[in-house]
């Protein structure tokens, strides 16, 4: 009852907010946008957040997606009740003008896409498999891309050997498109971390986590074989095809160990961050027109916790100036400052750690809470993490200055499972 009654009190707000913005009321409206998060359960969900404009964030509604998560269950290392670490690098993306949102279902491999309304209430329009078949107890759906250009939505599973699926996009219709790619390369089978397409459209990049599925020792802890630790050949390019198709990939630096989140810097084609799940760092990097890439020395943080610090997530703000990073290891966030292309540690950590329920470690064997997804707002004043482990959301006031983050508010989300986040500002959006 509670959630039937706000949503039209919510919806009600942002109708009033934008009337008074055109009557230039320079009083602001309590609601500023919307924040989504998938549950990743079992019967997967959207969850959608009203982001007021203190930052603070009020539950509006949760949408079923149409498929399946995979719950408490880790894929990559086959084991149970264990945050989804690597599962959640853009499982939830907004077209550019906002109009549509698409998330992944890991737990059967498949795609859902949403109309989005202009105060963010969400309709479900289609769901259709990924065309990877589930092989164990879940698929590895797990990171999404879309071409404005060509309308095609790229789908990357962390296992292959066909890691990227294709999907011709109308009116929120979901169409398969023939063909499928990998991201490995002679005897290595990859788990894939993300996809991501250059602000032009013209390459697709993957970053790869592992040059071979996890293994297990006797005493139940992970074997892995880390990409572009010796190797250097962790990052993979294609050309993107003027029908959205993938040409030929070239595989190339990644600029350090397990690449993981690369972002470009906004009004970039060519320049871009990345981030070293065992390096513990990130890098500027840059794309050239011919697709070759090339990258700084990484810049790390402090590791004396423990390594690795599974330094994964990142945002970059507005301005170019901050970049904030999300230690899965340590259950803190960090900030880098970039000044005039240099980039340097500001904060670490730049808020408290998270604790977890105390039942799970990382592979540093420290106490975690498995932080994954973040995003930060528009205007840059506010940054939003999951941390799943302790079944929290956490909002944040972002101190630029600084680089420090100040918590202002926390919301209970289900254990251990949740992941991806996406969102916008009705302000900006109109």
């Amino acid at each position: 009852m509670k959630k039937n009654f706000m949503f039209p009190l919510i919806v009600l707000a942002v109708t009033f907010a934008l009337t008074a913005c055109k009557k230039g009321d320079r009083h602001d409206s309590k609601i500023t946008g919307t924040l989504y998060m998938q549950t990743n359960g079992i019967k997967n969900e959207i969850i959608q957040y009203a982001r007021m404009n203190d930052g603070n964030l009020a539950e509006v509604q949760r949408i079923a997606t149409g498929g399946a998560g995979s719950g408490t269950y880790k894929p990559i290392y086959d084991e149970p009740n264990q945050p989804n670490a690597f599962e959640g690098v853009k499982s939830i993306i907004l077209t550019a003008d906002n109009k549509w949102l698409f998330t992944t279902n890991g737990g059967n491999n498949s795609v859902s896409s949403f109309k989005v309304a202009d105060n963010g209430s969400l309709t479900l329009i289609d769901v259709q498999p990924t065309g990877q078949p589930v092989s164990g107890k879940s698929g590895t759906a797990k990171s999404l891309a879309y071409a404005e250009n060509t309308h095609t939505l790229y789908v990357c599973h962390a296992f292959g050997p066909d890691h990227i699926h294709m999907f011709s996009v109308n009116n929120g219709m979901l169409t398969q498109k023939p063909g499928s790619y990998t991201a490995n390369i002679g005897e290595k089978h990859r788990v894939t971390t993300e996809i991501v397409l250059t602000p032009d459209n013209k390459f697709l990049m993957v970053n790869n986590l592992f040059d071979q599925r996890p293994g297990k020792n006797p005493d139940g802890t992970p074997i892995v074989v880390v990409a572009n630790m010796v190797d250097k050949d962790g990052l993979v390019v294609f050309p993107v095809n003027a029908d959205g198709s993938l040409g030929t990939a070239t595989f190339q630096d990644a600029g350090g160990a397990a690449g993981f989140d690369l972002a470009f810097l906004h009004g970039s084609n060519n320049t871009f961050i990345n981030s070293y799940a065992a390096s513990g760092g990130i890098a500027m990097c840059t794309i050239d027109a011919l697709g070759k890439v090339t990258c700084s020395p990484v810049v790390m943080i402090n590791q004396q916790i423990g390594m690795p610090s599974e330094l994964c997530w990142i945002q970059i703000s507005p301005d170019n100036r901050h970049v904030y990073t999300t230690e899965f290891g340590y259950s803190y966030v960090s900030t880098f400052k970039i000044d005039n292309g240099s980039i340097s540690v500001q904060q670490d950590p730049a808020a408290e750690a998270v604790p977890g329920d105390g039942t799970f470690k990382a592979l540093d064997k420290v106490v975690s809470s498995g932080p994954n997804d973040s995003w930060l707002s528009p205007d840059g004043k506010y940054f939003y993490q999951i941390y799943p482990n302790a079944s929290k959301l956490i909002a944040y006031r972002v101190n630029g200055e600084s680089g420090k983050l100040n918590k202002i508010d926390t919301k209970a989300i289900p254990y251990t499972s949740p992941q991806g986040l996406a969102g916008f500002d009705y302000v900006i959006n109109k």
